[in-house]
This record gives C-alpha cells, sequence and structure tokens, in this order.
C-alpha cells in the first residue's frame, strides 16, 4: 500500500465531503477511492470514515488522524519543492490558541493583518481559559501567559502582564479605598477563579510574597464577567491589566494597591518546535511575534 497515495484519498474525500466528490476532483475512478480507503482502515486496523447514504464523517480516530496526515502531506510538499529548487510560498491552515480575552483584544486584530499578507494561509482561533495541550489537539502554536512548565515546547517571548486589582468609583465612595492588602479583610471581592483562589488573594513575591484572605461576594468563571461585576459596584477585582486596559482609560474602573503587586506574569507564543518547520508556522511566527511585542507594550503600565 501506498501510504502517502491512500493519506490524499483521505483529505481528499473530507474535503469533498464525499467519495465520489474526491473522485472526481483527483481524476480517478469511484472504485479507486473507495478501495484505497478500505486498505488504508484494513493496514490501521481501525474505521476512519462514517459512511451512511446520506452524509460521511470522520471517527474520533478519523479525526485526528486526518490531522496528522494534512501536516505529513504539507511537510512532503515543501521537502518536494525545496530539493527541486522550486519556490514555495506558506499555505496551509494553522489552528492557534489564546486566552479569550487577549485573543479578542491583541490576537484577532494582529491575524486579521497577516491573513491579508498570506492570501494561501487560513487560520482557526481557538480561544479558551485553560492550557491546551499542542499535540494531543492539534494546535500549531499558542499564547500562554504565566510560567511556563518543563516541556520540550519552543517559546518567544513577546512581553508581561500585571495582576492588578479594580475597583468602580460607586465601589470606593461606598466602601473606601484599601491602602495595603490586609484591607482587604473589610471589602466584597468578586473572584475570577481561573486566576486565583476564591479564598485569597496572593501579593508581592519571593519572601515578601503574602497570601491574602478575601470575602469573594460573588465567583464567576470568565474574566470579562468578574470586570462587568466590579464596574457595576459589587466588589474589588483582582485579573490581569490587559482585560481592564479599556475600562481603567474610560474611568470605569480604577487600579489600587499597585505598589503590592506580584511579580508580572510572562506572555509566550509557543509551539512543538518540530523539525523541519512547516513554512506556513514559520511565516506565522515571524509575523505575529514582533506585532504581539509592539501591542503588550502598549498595555496598562
Amino acid at each position: 500500500m501506498n501510504s502517502l497515495e491512500a493519506m490524499a484519498i483521505l483529505v481528499a474525500v473530507v474535503d469533498a465531503g464525499s467519495l465520489s466528490g474526491a473522485a472526481r476532483k483527483m481524476g480517478v475512478p469511484l472504485a479507486t477511492v473507495s478501495r484505497k480507503l478500505a486498505e488504508l482502515e484494513g493496514h490501521l486496523h481501525t474505521r476512519l470514515l462514517h459512511r451512511t447514504t446520506r452524509q460521511l464523517s470522520l471517527t474520533e480516530a478519523g479525526v485526528s488522524y486526518v490531522a496528522a496526515c494534512r501536516r505529513i502531506l504539507e511537510e512532503v510538499g515543501e521537502a518536494e519543492r525545496a530539493a527541486t529548487g522550486e519556490y514555495a510560498s506558506p499555505r496551509g491552515e494553522l489552528v492557534v490558541t489564546a486566552p479569550v480575552v487577549f485573543g479578542r483584544l491583541h490576537v484577532v486584530p494582529v491575524v486579521a493583518d497577516f491573513l491579508a499578507q498570506y492570501p494561501e494561509i487560513d487560520v482557526s482561533l481557538v480561544f479558551i481559559d485553560r492550557v491546551v495541550h499542542l499535540l494531543d489537539e492539534q494546535v500549531d502554536a499558542a499564547i500562554r501567559i504565566g510560567n511556563l512548565p518543563d516541556s520540550n515546547l519552543m517559546a518567544s517571548g513577546v512581553g508581561t502582564v500585571r495582576r492588578v486589582v479594580c475597583g468602580s468609583p460607586a465601589y470606593f465612595d461606598a466602601h473606601g479605598v484599601p491602602e495595603k492588602p490586609r484591607d482587604l479583610a473589610g471589602h466584597q471581592c468578586i473572584s475570577f477563579e481561573v486566576l486565583a483562589s476564591r479564598r485569597a488573594w496572593v501579593f508581592g513575591s519571593g519572601r515578601g510574597e503574602r497570601s491574602i484572605p478575601v470575602h469573594s461576594r460573588l465567583t464567576v468563571n470568565t474574566a470579562e464577567a468578574a470586570i462587568e461585576a466590579a464596574m457595576l459596584g459589587v466588589g474589588l477585582v483582582r485579573v490581569l491589566s490587559y482585560q481592564v486596559a479599556d475600562a481603567v482609560r474610560s474611568g470605569g474602573l480604577r487600579v489600587v494597591l499597585d505598589a503590592f503587586e506580584a511579580v508580572p506574569l510572562a506572555i509566550n507564543l509557543v509551539h512543538t518546535g518540530q523539525a523541519p518547520l512547516p513554512l506556513k508556522l514559520r511565516a506565522f511566527l515571524d509575523y505575529v511575534a514582533p506585532r504581539l511585542r509592539e501591542r503588550t507594550q502598549a498595555i496598562l503600565a
């Protein structure tokens, strides 16, 4: 069995949505397409496609296998073009993940410009406030905020961000302004569980690090909900500086306790470091990294 041929046929079937559509596109008999797919599934000892009279869909194993096939076929194509001296332009699809608010505010504008510069590259953005495993979830690159655990990932620093405590003018008029972290004992707080515990907020660093108990009147699971509640005067919120930059500039929120903040968190653009690096990914990293650095320098100082 020719594995590369079988992979190409499988990808064509998925893209066309049917065996007959793939056969027409590739200019081969329908029987050949059907036989090659059967041989591939037999070789792998697993079913890749669910077939009915009305539709065709990938099995769970098929989803991950097709993603791997696309990467392999792209790398083979790049290797062949390089070997023949043919000029290769970046092309293909990239999957990129980032935290929700950072992605909306900073990744989308940069990617929009990137797409205009590289018309043969498509980008799928996945915004989620959790760490995504790049290999397991078929992700090409990710924006990570915070310390990176030891891993084989390649990281490029694109800036830092502060953890800030904020409240609305109306809240401070009613409850006063905390002057020191210990003053939080007398204040109402809003906790964003992804960033910190609902029971305590950490200030300072090193030997000066202190965990301050807080009373969470409201606990939410998204930064945007926490910020909205703070602007409504529910209480104080502790989030990342870029998340409240607009609200602070507009006067809807005010930063307090900035002299006691923890060490800023690093923002990194990471990828698996595969070699050779696909041309589409290399183009993305080279284009996006310096532009994210420019944007993070403008984040709430």
